[in-house]
């Protein structure tokens, strides 16, 4: 599993990182992807490596911009089958 982290600046609310959210599913194959603009950030769980210049230019053209990224390789969450 690969984590992507993408550094956005423009979100302000709760809107914004939905619209963040939804550009980032309809541009790559992820996972899970989950934006904080208190943080202002975005986290993206993916099984491939993702295309970094074509998630910037999908965020860049609703008029946010992506200030930095980075990806690290992650272990899959487990689940814990309590009771069992």
């Amino acid at each position: 599993m690969i984590k992507t982290t993408l550094k956005i600046e423009g979100m302000a609310c709760s809107m914004c990182e939905a619209h963040i959210n939804d550009v980032v599913r309809k541009t790559a194959a992820v996972k899970k992807v989950s934006s904080s603009h208190k943080k202002g950030e975005t986290i993206i769980l993916s099984e491939q490596p993702l295309d970094i210049p074509a998630l910037k230019e999908a965020i860049g053209a609703t008029g946010y911009k992506v200030a930095d990224d980075f990806s690290e390789q992650v272990e899959k969450p487990r689940r814990f089958l309590f009771g069992r």
